[in-house]
């Protein structure tokens, strides 16, 4: 009967709060799910949950020492999820609401339709070319990461996205090629920008100073990247800080898709 009476005393405010938890632990969930913050964040919630025995059953050694370990969590998450904690701090700052409408817009699920104008099609048939020609190019695609703060490290563009604009973008003789070129909407909203480079020595040898810039901003923002080899011509995709392997450019096509939705 106990459990009724609270069933009735659930009010408006009750229920408001358990969708915003909801809605904070699954977009928690898409920041670290595919990481290897994945296993780390499930490793916590383990210790939390044994913990939460201990204290019950009164295993007061037990329960002393992991009382200590949680404690300091707080400390420990921010250090182990330094780079999770950044990209949605990051988002948050960064919204845009005059372009987006609502903020609600970052949840997906919350979503009945997604609208993606960036044409990847068009974006992956330069990469083609320019793979084929062995010209260099990082191309940058905004996602749900405002990348204003980036482009004053560039020249501001607003040119609709065509294959021959990028190439001629990225042609060697052009003052354009050097650093990269941000895409949202289907606009090219910078070139020539200066990105965060990645130092981390565990990188494969194989990664340049572009491919360790695509994993820089991939890593801290939601961006998605993709990298042209000027000496082998290879098409190399970057999500989340992290190199995405693929078959074949259509599949290459498909992820993208699938990441911007």
């Amino acid at each position: 009967m106990d459990i009724f009476d609270d069933l009735l005393k659930f009010t408006v405010i009750d229920i408001i709060d358990v969708v915003l938890v909801a809605a904070l632990l699954y977009y928690v969930y898409k920041l670290v799910k595919g990481t290897v913050a994945i296993n780390i964040f499930i490793g916590i919630v383990i210790v939390y949950l044994i913990y939460l025995v201990t204290e019950t059953l009164q295993m007061k050694m037990l329960s002393r020492i992991l009382g200590g370990f949680m404690s300091v969590g707080i400390i420990a998450l921010i250090v182990v999820f330094q780079q999770e904690i950044r990209k949605f701090l990051l988002m948050v700052g960064s919204t845009n609401f005059s372009k987006r409408g609502k903020f609600f817009r970052q949840f997906k699920f919350l979503q009945t339709e997604t609208e993606n104008e960036t044409d990847v099609d068009i974006i992956i048939s330069a990469c083609n070319k320019m793979s084929a020609s062995k010209t260099g190019a990082l191309i940058v695609i905004e996602h749900n990461n405002n990348l204003d703060f980036l482009t004053t490290t560039g020249d501001a563009m607003n040119i609709t996205v065509t294959q021959p604009i990028i190439e001629s973008i990225f042609f060697k003789n052009s003052p354009l090629h050097d650093g990269a070129i941000i895409i949202a909407n289907n606009i090219v909203k910078a070139t020539r920008v200066i990105l965060p480079v990645n130092n981390d020595k565990n990188l494969p040898s194989r990664f340049g100073l572009r491919h360790r810039a695509a994993v820089g901003i991939t890593e801290k923002t939601d961006a998605l990247a993709i990298a042209v080899s000027e000496e082998t011509g290879q098409i190399a995709y970057f999500k989340d800080g992290e190199f995405v392997m693929f078959d074949d450019t259509d599949e290459l096509i498909e992820l993208i898709k699938k990441d911007l939705t």
